[in-house]
């Protein structure tokens, strides 16, 4: 079985294994502003959240759990009250939404990501179980991959880390989609190698990765540089991915460039905020 392909993206994967979690076939499509394809099996499930679907097939039924849905239902209440209590934290809904093909053949589900950047399709068994990934940055999943919590256990992280100090940390072995803003940048740390990065920038890492802060230069560039106080300092071994454009950055640039009162700020304009009087963008 091959989807139709996206130029430049070889995205089409498909591996057999006894694991926990379903086996899902899937493509990624699109460039900038992308969407992943799942392809599912009858009895086959796949997780993601709310709001996050793009279309499905009619035989493909759709139904909301408490928690991450990676639960059994010989679980209690209570294993199902600590998934949604995790989730509630990392500001996600409490509720997951479950896609499961409940009729014969092959059907197709589809979740886009919700604003310009690119998905990560990993598959958890070959990163050792577990992705640290940022809180907002989880898009879908096979079902049977857990969804919990990250605390930066040190009390510098946990007080300065901003976008560092909760994350989102899934452990399984099947595949989760996870969107990353902008442009990707993967990188392979050996043991005992630093990197440093903006907290916001960081989008993801393998669990054997150490995660603390730094200062960023001296008081004088910590208050002028415009970079922040602290950098996240990520210690190998492990893979990080960095992402160009975090949700935050974007979301500051945007409320920056909005007018205060309404109507268009007039950039390029050589008359500026005489323009807007003239053209009636002033109320």
């Amino acid at each position: 079985m091959v989807f139709g392909s996206v130029p430049k993206i070889p995205v089409v994967r498909h591996i057999r294994s006894t694991s926990i979690a379903d086996d899902i076939d899937f493509e990624v499509k699109g460039l900038e502003t992308q969407f992943v394809e799942v392809e599912l099996d009858p009895g086959e499930s796949a997780i993601a959240e709310a709001g996050s679907m793009m279309f499905k097939d009619a035989n493909i039924e759709m139904t909301t759990v408490f928690g991450d849905g990676s639960h059994q239902e010989s679980n209690g209440f209570l294993d199902k009250l600590v998934g949604a209590g995790k989730r509630l934290i990392t500001g996600e809904s409490l509720f997951t939404t479950v896609f499961t093909h409940q009729g014969h053949g092959k059907a197709r589900v589809a979740f886009a990501a919700p604003y310009p950047g690119h998905i990560l399709a990993l598959k958890l068994d070959e990163l050792d179980g577990r992705l640290v990934c940022q809180k907002d940055a989880f898009l879908c999943a096979a079902k049977g991959v857990s969804l919990g919590i990250e605390f930066q256990r040190r009390i510098m992280t946990g007080l300065f880390g901003g976008e560092g100090f909760i994350m989102q940390r899934l452990d399984g072995d099947g595949w989760v989609f996870v969107h990353v803003g902008g442009t990707t940048v993967e990188r392979i740390l050996a043991p005992g190698e630093e990197l440093h990065v903006d907290t916001g920038c960081v989008a993801a890492y393998t669990g054997d990765i150490d995660f603390d802060l730094v200062r960023a230069g001296s008081i004088k560039s910590m208050i002028f540089g415009g970079e922040g106080v602290f950098f996240a300092k990520l210690t190998g071994p492990g893979k990080v991915w960095i992402q160009s454009l975090p949700f935050s950055r974007l979301a500051g640039r945007m409320l920056q460039a909005a007018p205060q009162r309404g109507g268009s700020k007039g950039e390029g304009s050589v008359l500026g905020s005489l323009g807007n009087l003239l053209d009636g963008d002033n109320r």
